[in-house]
Formats: C-alpha cells, structure tokens, sequence
C-alpha cells in the first residue's frame, strides 16, 4: 500500500467520523396552549444554556433540533404567563412530541409584587424578603430567622435568635398577621432551643425593618419582623423530612372561596447537631408545633380570622465526658491547655406555649379598613438541673508518636462542682387590640390601640458549688460558701396600654417626595411610666434623574417597657420600679436599581445610622442567656453603616450579599475600681480610683458580612447549589461581677460556611406521568444535600473559667459545631 494511498483511507475514516458526530441529534416538536386549551403564537422556545431559539407560530406548534444523548432543557416563555421547563435524554434522530400548558400569572400578585417594591423603596430600614427562599438556605436552625441572619449577622447556628445595630434578643419585635409573638425566656443555650413560631411554608411575605421603623410598630428598640401567612386560593400542600427537621402542610378553600385554611405540622430533633458537641453523652432534644389559619368570609365586606399554635419542647441530657483545649490563652504557658471533665446527673427541661388570636376585618368602604383582634399567649417554662462534674486541667500531649497523645500530662489543677437548678416560669398575655387605615387623597391614615394584661409567675432556684483542690470557692474558712446562689419568686400582674397614630402622605407633584409621621403611646400599671414616641420618615426620587434611585430617612424616638427578664437582677431579685429603656435614632440612606454584567437587574441599597441610648439597663451575654443588671445605669451608643446587594448575579437565581460596619459602647454609673499598692507582705498600703468608662457592648461587633449564592448547571436548571456565608468580627466576652476586666477576654471572629446541593426528582410535568402513578398529583419533588460548617471552623460562643492550684482563673473556650451532614427531601402538591 502507497504512503498516498494509506492517507487517503485516514482522511476518509476521519471524514466519515466526522459527518457521524454532525448527525448526533434528536427533534423535538410539539403544540404550547394556554389553560383553556387555546394555542399560543409567538412563545419563546429556548434550549436553556443557549442564546438562540424559536417561536411557535400562530397555530402554537413548534419543531427544534436538539442535540442527543445527552441531558438538556427547554425554556418556554411568554409575557404574562408563568416560565415553564421541560427535561430531556433523546437518542440519535429520535422525535419527541410534547403539549405545553402555561399559566398565566396571577394579577393580584403582580400587583402586590409593585406595591411592596415601592413601600420596600421607600421605608427606612425595610426589607422584604421572599420566604420561597427559605427551603434553600443550608442553615442548621433553618427558618426565616436563618434569611435574617445573612444581613445582620450571626454567632451562633443553635439558635434562630439574632442581634440587630448593637441591640440584644430582647429588642426586636416579631408580629404574625398582626399578632405580637412572644419566645420562651429561660432558655440559657442554643442546644435548648425548639422551633421558631413562625413556620415558612406556611409565610405569604416577609417584611424585616432593621431600624427606622414606623409608628405602627411596637415599642422596642432594634428591629421588627412583620410575617403575613398565606390564604389559599386552591387546595395544595408541602412535606418535607430530613435529618433534624420533618413537617408536613396543607392548605384549601371550600367550593365558594368563603372558607380557606391553613394547617402546619412541625417536628424537630437537633440531637445529629449535638451528639457532635464537645461534651459526650445522651442528648434527647425534641420540638412539635400544631399551626393553624383560618378564614371566613361573613358577608362581601366583613371577614374572620382565627389563628392557633400549640408548640412543645423537650431537652434532657445526660453528660457522661467531656474534652476541650483551649491554645495560649496563659503568659506562663505556650503549648495547649486541655479540660478533661467526668459527669454525673443530668439535666430536663420543657418549654410550653399555647397561642390563639381572633381577627374580625370589616371594610365598610373601599378606602377604610378596620380590624378587631383579640389574642391569648401562655408560657410554661421548667428547668432541672442535678450534675456534678470532676475536671482535670493542664496541658495536652498532641504528639502522636507518644503513647499519651491526647492526654493531660502536666495537671495544673482538679476539682469539682455541682450544679443544681430549679426554675419555673408561668406567663399568660391577653391581648384586645383595634387598627384602621383610612386612604384619601395623598394621605394613608394608620392607627391602633391595645389593651393588654400580663401575668408573671416565677420560682428560681439555683446554686453552683466549687470545689478546687480540696478548698471550697470562694474559700473561707469559717463557713461554707457557694460560687453562685440564686433564690427568688415573683409574681405580676401588669397592664399595659399603647396605641399609635401616623400618616403616610405621597405628594402628588414632580417633587417625588413621600412623608410619614406618627407618634406611639405607652402606659403601664407596674412602674406607672407614660411614654410618647414621635417618628418620622422621608424618602425622596429624583424624578428627572436617568438613574433609577430613592434616597430616603428616618428620625424617632424609640423607647422599650421593661419585661420580666429585664428587670430580674444578678441575685435573683426584681426591680419593679425599673424605668424604660430610652433611644433617639437616625438613619439615613438610598436604594438603587441598576442593570449590571449580562442584561442582570440588580439593587443596591446603604444606610447609616446612629443610635443614642440612656436610662440603658446593661447586661451580659453567655450563649443565649441574657442577664440583666435590673437597673437603669448606664448610656450608649451604635453607630455604623450597612451595605446591601440583591439580584439575580446567575440568571433566574436570586442572591444577596451583605457588607455591615458598626461600633457600640456603653457607660455604666458607678463602674469604679481600686488599684491597690502592696508592701513586701502583700498587704495594701496604698489605692487608686479609677472610673470604669466606656466600654465594649456584649453586641459590639466592628464587621459583619453576609452572603447567600445561588446557581445551577448551564444545561439544566434542575440541579443547584445554594452558598450560604457568614463572617463576624470578634466580640467581647464579659468576667462577670468584674468592672476592671468588663471586656477582658473576646471571643473569635465567626467564620461559617454552609452549602446545599439540590436535584429535581419529579418536575411539574404532569401530563408525562401516568395516570396509575402515585406521583400523579405532586407538582415537584426536590432532594437536597447540605454540609454544615463546611470549613470544620472551631467557632467559640463562651468561656467556662477555672482555677489552677495557685487560685489563678483561666478562661476555657465552650465551642459550637464541628462539620456536618445534612439531607431532606421537598415534595409539593
């Protein structure tokens, strides 16, 4: 054979390759109809990943050539109707026939979705969140509250608590179609913690204010989360079950659309969170709720709401070992320091709350809405707690070739303590409220006023006894004393009265100005404090500007009744005459719409604010335990700026990115302290006064950041990953009882890194099912898998202290999850 010939023979080989590959592909055709079974022309055909595509012609058919053997989408889209996908795998040459039917979307929703876009525009502090996204988020404590913490900020994943500007737990509102929701107060850690009240399959809209609020809201100092729940409009559902959560939904209307209900089963079990805690033994937590919404359409201009929760939470542990180190927390030592401690006992709690709140609506005119709510809340709390623990504290071996790896080879000090607690806590709240909006011209004309009735019955008792080389702390020689004692009860009985009045005026001339202002009232019967709140906002759009921004403000005073939990001192006792907690805060700000790389719709928002605070009660932060000083002794501040980008950074893919600077201080009356001059016996001879200042707040965190990320494969939609972000500077951690060394120790920057991949089981195709099968009904089925603390990030939320031999009190860091996984699967019907 000729070296010619052998070249011709190749090149045709490689021709014939070639042409083969060019005919791997498939077609596929098909009709696109509306609901009434009517074709439509002119729809968007898209192979999803690609720029080019087809419309169906007047008839509503279509044919496209598709590559084969290979997984890819089609996209159809037409104005005003829903986007709808379909999957496929076809063979070479292969003709697949499809019928497409879309639906349109739904007016009232359109028109709700603008609405909200210009209120979110143009409040102060204001964002809405879309609850959709909940589901997504690769969070262990999940929730609305899990959405929240991308833009404030977070130190700790047990809880769904979170901080907002510098302020604590106990100062942000939560309201569920208007009803004021209360927590349960004697939870002291994350690891106790149950489900949140607020169950987002069930959640229409997601108003969060971070500051700035308006008049119409209650009087608290740092944030209000304004949660509307759903009324159905068809009958439909959601079940979902993974390692630590499992919940099942329903919701409908009878055949007139007079009646609607919503129902909500939830049960959590965090105890895969907490087998993998340091401390080692029995973990048995458990949470139910029982929601429920219903509705009832009187007459065309008179409706009825009932809304109920019944909600249970179990936490027992049995503590068997436990193991920290903690690194170079000591000038004398540079190697790890280790805490080796054996249990006995164990610890039992259970948290009750009943809720059930009455709504009659009445709109006699089209522009006057009145409501009349009557409410019912009651919590019953009771803590026990029998351990007693031996610990062993020195330094580590961490070198493997040694047989002691891991062991405390240098002790430093031993002992023992005992704990033992007995707490109850008894609250109920009844609650009769009426709020009215008035529209009329350019004014919006809002007011309310509530009449409410608070019991509190409380029985603390609880006493830590340390034992350290044989001596009792604190140790004295002529009696026997415990390292901490509490013991008081309580019992109140408090009336509270509060309404409120504002006006949102929008000025109807090229200004673009919009204005609200309002005032709050508060009374109660405890410490006899009438309070008047003044607020106003402002927001202003350029209107003969090209770029598509909002400036806008706030100014208000902002002032927070005590409750129980603040007015409970260090000892246990109650300050019943303890005053408000008082604040002016400014915020001032802009929103911006923008189109970014690729055609993207992005929104940009900043907002600085300042937060002057006095008649401040100060507190301490341990895990989730707030305890209060019970008096009004101090001033403080918050000041800082927060920066916001929302947008679909991937195509049909909404993600957030969040970017906050802040610094908070306080000054406590009479934080003063002595230095003492020793002589050569150690006796003091001589002393210096000095004034604590200001200082630190337990909230004072200089950056927070915040990240949630969604995309997909190019080819097909139907598989996604969700990135969820969140970084913190330190914190300062507080020796209680100390003023000298208030802010002596800080707990580490937060790092935490969660991410979810999701894969569509059953898309909403339903016409490709059978009529047998038992998936006939579900519109879609998702799978996901979620990494927990992706980066193993040892993160710290407290310190324990302990003792050496020479009395000398060393911090060991208390440490929140290590790594984790995570799996659930989401059906909808």
């Amino acid at each position: 054979m000729t070296l010619r010939r052998s070249f011709a023979i190749l090149f045709l080989l490689f021709l014939i390759q070639f042409v083969s590959a060019q005919k791997k592909t498939a077609f596929i055709s098909g009709k696109v109809l509306d609901e009434n079974e009517t074709p439509i022309a002119r729809v968007s055909v898209v192979v999803l990943g690609q720029t080019n595509g087809i419309f169906t012609s007047d008839s509503g058919t279509f044919k496209l050539k598709v590559p084969a053997n290979k997984a890819f989408a089609i996209v159809f889209t037409y104005t005003g109707y829903k986007q709808e996908q379909r999957n496929f795998i076809l063979n070479e040459n292969e003709n697949e026939t499809v019928v497409v039917r879309m639906e349109k979307s739904a007016k009232e929703l359109e028109e709700v979705i603008i609405t909200n876009d210009r209120k979110q525009r143009e409040e102060a502090g204001l964002m809405l969140i879309n609850p959709k996204q909940v589901i997504n988020i690769p969070s262990p404590t999940g929730g609305i509250e899990s959405m929240i913490k991308v833009f404030v900020g977070s130190n700790n994943e047990l809880t769904s608590n979170y901080s907002v500007r510098g302020g604590n737990y106990d100062e942000n509102l939560i309201y569920v179609n208007d009803f004021e929701i209360f927590r349960p107060y004697l939870v002291k850690s994350g690891q106790q913690e149950g489900l949140s009240f607020i169950n987002p399959e069930l959640t229409r809209t997601v108003s969060f204010y971070n500051g700035g609020f308006q008049a119409k809201y209650g009087d608290k100092m740092s944030s209000v989360l304004d949660i509307q729940y759903k009324k159905p409009k068809r009958f439909g559902g959601s079940a979902y079950i993974s390692l630590l959560e499992q919940g099942f939904n329903v919701e409908g209307t009878d055949k007139k659309n007079k009646f609607t209900y919503l129902l909500g089963v939830r049960n959590r079990s965090n105890q895969n969170l907490l087998s993998s805690q340091e401390t080692k033994g029995s973990y048995i937590p458990s949470s139910t709720d029982f929601q429920g919404l219903f509705t009832y359409q009187l007459t065309d201009k008179l409706s009825a709401e009932l809304l109920t929760n019944f909600s249970k939470t179990k936490f027992t542990l049995i503590p068997e070992f436990s193991s920290q180190t903690a690194s170079v927390f000591s000038a004398y030592y540079t190697s790890n320091l280790g805490l080796d401690t054996y249990f006995e006992g164990r610890e039992k709690d259970e948290y009750k709350t009943n809720f059930v709140g009455l709504s009659v609506i009445q709109q006699p005119r089209s522009n006057l809405r009145l409501k009349w709510m009557a409410s019912y809340f009651q919590d019953n709390e009771k803590e026990t707690v029998d351990i007693t623990g031996a610990y062993i504290f020195g330094e580590r071996s961490f070198d493997k070739t040694q047989s002691d790896y891991g062991q405390i080879t240098n002790p430093l000090g031993v002992g023992q303590y005992q704990q033992y607690t007995r707490d109850r806590l008894n609250i109920d709240v009844w609650n009769i409220s009426h709020k009215g909006t008035l529209r009329k011209n350019r004014n919006f004309w809002q007011w309310g006023a509530t009449a409410e009735k608070q019991l509190v019955h409380d029985k603390m008792h609880e006493w830590e006894l340390q034992d350290s080389a044989g001596y009792t702390l604190p140790y004295n020689t002529s009696q026997l004393n415990m390292s901490s004692y509490l013991h008081s009860s309580a019992d109140l009985d408090i009336n509270r009265f509060s309404g409120y009045i504002q006006d949102n005026i929008s000025f109807h001339d090229s200004s673009g100005f919009t204005l609200q202002a309002g005032a709050r009232f508060n009374y109660n019967t405890l410490n006899k404090e009438f309070l008047v709140s003044p607020r106003v906002g402002l927001s202003w759009t350029p209107t003969h500007w090209k770029r598509d921004i909002v400036f806008k403000g706030a100014l208000g005073l902002y002032q927070q009744p005590p409750f129980y939990r603040e007015m409970r001192r260090y000892d246990g006792t109650l300050n019943t005459d303890l005053k408000s907690q008082k604040s002016w805060q400014v915020t001032a700000g802009m929103d911006y719409n923008f189109v970014g790389l690729n055609d993207r719709a992005l929104r940009f928002t900043a907002e600085a604010y300042y937060k002057g605070m006095w008649d401040v009660v100060p507190y301490d932060i341990d895990n989730v335990n707030l305890r209060y000083y019970g008096q009004n002794s101090a001033k403080a501040y918050a000041t800082g700026l927060e920066m916001r980008l929302f947008g679909d950074i991937v195509k049909d893919a909404e993600s957030w990115v969040s970017l906050g600077f802040m610094r908070t201080r306080e000054n406590i009356e009479g934080d003063h302290y002595y230095d003492y001059t020793l002589d050569s016996l150690n006796h003091p001879v001589d002393s210096t006064l000095h004034e604590g200042g200001w200082f630190r707040r337990p909230t004072d965190r200089l950056i927070t950041f915040g990240l949630f990320f969604q995309d997909y494969l190019s080819t097909n939609k139907n598989f996604k990953v969700y990135l969820n972000t969140l970084y913190g500077t330190n914190l300062p951690y507080n020796v209680p009882g100390s003023v000298k060394y208030r802010n002596a120790l800080t707990i580490d920057p937060y790092i935490r890194v969660d991410i979810g991949f999701s894969a569509l089981l059953l898309d909403s195709d339903r016409s490709k099912r059978r009529s047998h099968s038992p998936f006939k009904g579900f519109e879609n089925i998702w799978a996901t898998l979620e990494v927990f603390n992706l980066l193993d990030r040892d993160n710290v939320i407290s310190y324990q202290f302990i003792k050496d031999y020479s009395n000398t009190t060393y911090a060991i860091p208390n440490r929140l999850t290590p790594r984790l996984l995570n799996i659930k699967v989401v059906a909808r019907w």
